[in-house]
């Protein structure tokens, strides 16, 4: 079994932003002018990539994994299930 990850919680924010901005750019119909969607995309890929969180760790591959499943299911601080 893997020992379970532990993210921060502006790492976790971001990638839950980042789901929800491809999400928005998948549902966009053909010719919506999706550029300012594809530029934050954009944005906040290279902000996860280079979080400082993963200077400290060897293992990005199963990390981003864990974090998208944690992104997924996060709780938020009173307990309710996000969005």
């Amino acid at each position: 079994m893997r020992p379970p990850f532990r993210f921060p919680e502006d790492l976790i924010t971001l990638q839950r932003v980042w789901q929800q901005t491809y999400g928005e750019l998948a549902q966009a119909p053909a010719g919506a002018g999706t550029t300012v969607l594809r530029r934050r995309l954009i944005g906040l890929s290279g902000s996860l990539c280079t979080h400082p969180y993963w200077a400290a760790s060897a293992a990005w591959r199963a990390g981003g994994v864990e974090l998208r499943r944690a992104a997924r299911t996060h709780t938020s601080a009173d307990g309710k299930a996000a969005a």
